[in-house]
């Protein structure tokens, strides 16, 4: 898959391929960012460079969170319906 094209297959159980998707590029732009910063001589570009990591650092921690959301949504939802499960309601048989 190229970085410019992406398709939602829209199937998620307990992630989301979207967000998945979204947090290894932006994990990328970190380590590439970083990268730079130290193989920069520029202390301007090394400033912006700066502020362009942190960024993207809080970026990735907004996408981890929104991840997480999702995960715990769906195992309340998966407690939900396991609760009206027959099976589970019934007392053992003798």
């Amino acid at each position: 898959m190229s970085l410019t094209t992406f398709q939602c297959e829209h199937i998620c159980r307990n992630s989301c391929e979207a967000l998945s998707r979204a947090l290894q590029l932006e994990t990328s732009i970190v380590r590439l960012t970083e990268e730079a910063i130290q193989q920069c001589d520029d202390a301007d570009i090394k400033n912006f460079l700066t502020g362009v990591a942190e960024t993207s650092s809080e970026t990735t921690l907004r996408i981890l969170q929104k991840l997480n959301e999702v995960q715990a949504r769906s195992q309340i939802l998966d407690g939900i319906a396991s609760s009206f499960n027959p099976s589970h309601n019934q007392p053992p048989e003798k």
